[in-house]
């Protein structure tokens, strides 16, 4: 009984000292020495870490001095409690750039199991074969880190992983993937990871089928390999894992396979994004069983047929992209079932009928875009409900009736682009203070603007092309210093050139085609209007008068691009999100213009590209000779004017010019020699004026045909009828530039009606008369009178 007495007593005060906390060991000597060491293998650039916004220099505190000389309370680094041996490290966004080689001292902390250096810049290394030391590993992330060459076979060796990020190790300037499966096959990597829960290879160069493996991982919870090569058919059994939530095999365009139809089964998977792939078929009714879906992405794949009703099963639904398809029939009225929905993407597919769904339930919409599709029938005013609406794209449809931009109450609304369809009204857009594209382009408004847009501060495009709107240009326009695209073309304005903009520093498209823009267009030293960033200018088919304006584009020699060499386009790039998921859009700036004798509608316009068209107004006197300055110049028209003297030498040095069209002027004299330097050149119309002397025969010159020359009665050679030496019955010509100046002169007093019946009929004829090259939009360009057919008369 005494025993038991004593024992009794004795076991609370053992229970009381070993409930005291015992005090943790020191980090080891030796791990010290090698984060040290590893830490001195790097230099810190801010510069490199992008994707974490409060990125730090995390092993800015290691030292063995102080109070910090335990590595355990590093910053990024952590011990195990009983032995003190370092188990993970977190180095992620932490400014690193540097080597990591076979020597590293990394390799020295075998007791490792989770090792993070993510958002780093490893200065284009290869990932070692030693990582395969790190035999205890259960997480590794090597993502977005410069790394470089072939993965090791020595990573299929780390057994106890459990998550492995090899993500997006790419060049930024070019989007170029730097890792490959080479030596290690995606079947041996994931026949060796019995454990894996998330996988994530995207952008890893492996060029191979996802091997039927991947259906026996039954841990796997994550799966990313978009963009890798991938092709073949896609094992339909990674569907039916138990435990996957996320499967992403977007941007590989060769991999097959079709939405999974199960009829008696209930998914479990959150996450579904198979855009840009080559899956097709129709959208079976079963994918309603997907209850879970959060995200759907079905962008730019193969899939036919109509939309299921049983889409509106998929409650949960925040994101779903069903564009760049050939779906058909009516949108189902059961989406409006999905009152989650934040982002709701339909754009380019065959889509018919009017708005058969409710949007009043829809108010968590961010994102609606229905563009280039068949829908018809008014703009339903259950818009007004979508306080939250951030971009609205329903271009391209076939909408009709009276919009009043008043149903659109959302203040914070982006991007607005309701162009090419039926839509009349008036524009009203004052309140509309966060905007920064609208495109009301190709419908019948009309009436003036408002001088209200000195509101809309982050304007950076608007077009109003092919509507009937009238008046002056808004001068509040001159406010909007984030403009980088103005396009009026094909309206009624009544104004004279706008050289206000001239100050706009971030202007690159400026379209007045076709309006009844007026006057001379002055250049002075006062007028300090320079359009420092302009690329593209269309002024024709107006009455401006006077002499040419180009002294204002002379800075076109000192205008820098990044990339000038690269196909970049001048686009705004678009970000929304929900606080959850996120939508990036590049929006392409578009534009028609005249090129090489046809009516072009570009659906990008290159960064680097250049061009000048004044034509078909009463420009006057000669071509000036710093024409030759212009050196980037791609593209030049002055077509259509009353242009006299000679065609300046200088244009010669225009090396970068592709087309150069001067036709129906009064130019004179012989066509220089230098214009055959022009090697690019593909378009060349000097046709009806008053050239003489033998046309030159080098390089591009021996392309062009006899419609390049005709109509100058004075000249001769190939590929004219016409052989040099033969008699010259033509009509003297004025020579002194007196005679010039007076000819020019006494053209411009009797008017330009007059001038018109000079050019004779054949003009008149080019301009009702022609074809049309269209890129894009080209099923409602027929069905509005706002963009014209053209071609010259040859």
């Amino acid at each position: 009984m005494f025993m038991l007495m004593r024992l009794l007593y004795i076991l609370p005060l053992f229970h009381l000292i070993h409930s005291f906390p015992s005090k943790q060991p020191l980090c080891h000597d030796d791990e010290s020495s090698a984060l040290l060491q590893f830490k001195k293998s790097f230099i810190i650039n801010k510069s490199v870490s992008l994707y974490d916004p409060i990125a730090n220099h995390r092993i800015e505190t290691w030292t063995l001095e102080g109070e910090n000389s335990d590595c355990c309370s590093w910053d990024g680094v952590d011990c195990d409690e009983d032995t003190g041996h370092v188990i993970g490290l977190d180095l992620s966004s932490s400014w690193l750039y540097g080597s990591i080689n076979s020597n590293s001292t990394l390799f020295r902390l075998v007791h490792l199991r989770r090792l993070n250096l993510a958002d780093n810049h490893f200065n284009y290394s290869q990932i070692p074969s030693q990582v395969g030391t790190l035999s205890k590993l259960t997480y590794l992330n090597l993502s977005h880190s410069a790394f470089f060459g072939q993965i090791p076979f020595e990573v299929s060796k780390l057994s106890q992983l459990s998550s492995l990020d090899l993500c997006c190790n790419y060049d930024l300037s070019s989007g170029i993937y730097f890792l490959q499966f080479k030596q290690l096959s995606l079947t041996s990597l994931v026949g060796n990871l019995a454990r894996i829960e998330n996988l994530d290879l995207s952008g890893v160069n492996i060029f191979s089928t996802v091997p039927n493996i991947f259906a026996n991982l039954s841990n796997l919870r994550s799966l990313y390999l978009h963009d890798c090569g991938m092709h073949g058919q896609f094992p339909i059994g990674i569907f039916k894992l138990p435990n996957l939530r996320v499967l992403d095999v977007k941007y590989n365009q060769d991999l097959t396979g079709s939405w999974p139809h199960f009829q008696y089964w209930s998914s479990r998977l959150e996450e579904i994004d198979l855009g840009s792939t080559g899956f097709t078929a129709e959208l079976p009714t079963s994918m309603g069983n997907f209850g879970s879906l959060i995200a759907l992405n079905f962008g730019g794949c193969n899939f036919s047929g109509s939309i299921p009703s049983s889409i509106g099963n998929l409650t949960n639904l925040i994101y779903l992209k069903l564009s760049n398809n050939t779906l058909a029939g009516n949108i189902p009225s059961s989406i409006g079932n999905l009152i989650q929905l934040a982002f709701l993407d339909l754009y380019d597919n065959q889509l018919s009928g009017p708005f058969t769904f409710g949007l009043t339930n829809l108010t968590q919409l961010v994102v609606l875009n229905l563009g280039g599709n068949h829908l018809s029938g008014p703009i339903p005013f259950g818009l007004m409900n979508l306080t939250k609406l951030y971009v609205l794209g329903l271009w391209e449809n076939e909408f009709e009736g009276q919009f009043t931009i008043s149903i659109l109450k959302q203040n914070n609304l982006y991007f607005l682009d309701i162009s090419a369809n039926y839509l009349s009204g008036t524009l009203f857009i004052c309140n509309m203070t966060s905007l920064h594209i609208l495109d009301v382009s190709d419908n019948y408004f009309s009436g003036s603007l408002l001088p209200c847009l000195h509101n809309i501060l982050e304007l950076r495009m608007i077009s109003l092309r092919g509507n009937k709107f009238q008046g002056l240009l808004p001068r509040s326009l001159s406010n909007c210093t984030m403009l980088e695209a103005i396009d009026v073309s094909e309206n009624q304005f009544n104004d004279t050139f706008p050289s206000w903009l001239g100050n706009l520093p971030n202007l690159k498209l400026l379209l007045l085609q076709s309006n009844k823009f007026y006057g001379q267009i002055l250049e002075s030293p006062e007028t300090n209007y320079q359009f420092p960033n302009l690329r593209i200018i269309d002024l024709s088919y107006n009455s401006f008068i006077g002499r040419l304006p180009l002294k204002s584009f002379r800075n076109w020699n000192t205008l820098k691009l990044d990339n000038e060499f690269h196909l970049t386009y001048i686009q705004a790039k678009l970000y929304s999100s929900d606080g959850t998921y996120h939508m990036y859009y590049n929006y392409d700036y578009t534009m028609q213009l005249t090129n090489k004798g046809l009516d072009i509608a570009y659906d990008k316009v290159q960064e680097f590209y250049r061009a000048i068209d004044m034509s078909s107004n009463r420009f006057v006197g000669e071509i000036p000779g710093y024409i030759g300055d212009l050196k980037k110049l791609h593209m030049l028209n002055f077509s259509n004017n009353i242009l006299i003297g000679h065609i300046p030498p200088s244009i010669g040095n225009l090396t970068m010019l592709e087309s150069l069209d001067l036709y129906q002027n009064r130019l004179l004299g012989e066509i220089s020699s230098q214009l055959t330097q022009l090697i690019f050149l593909e378009w060349f119309n000097v046709s009806h004026n008053q050239l003489n002397g033998s046309i030159p025969h080098e390089k591009q010159f021996d392309t062009f045909e006899n419609k390049s020359f005709k109509g100058n009665v004075g000249l001769c050679g190939n590929p004219l009828s016409k052989k040099c030496g033969d008699s010259d019955s033509s009509l003297p010509l004025p020579s002194t530039s007196k005679q010039i100046q007076d000819f020019a002169v006494s053209l411009f007093e009797f008017g330009w009606e007059i001038v018109l019946i000079g050019y004779g009929f054949g003009l008149i004829v080019g301009v009702i008369i022609g074809n049309i090259v269209a890129t894009k939009k080209l099923d409602w360009l027929m069905k509005t009178f706002g963009i014209r057919q053209r071609t010259q008369e040859m």
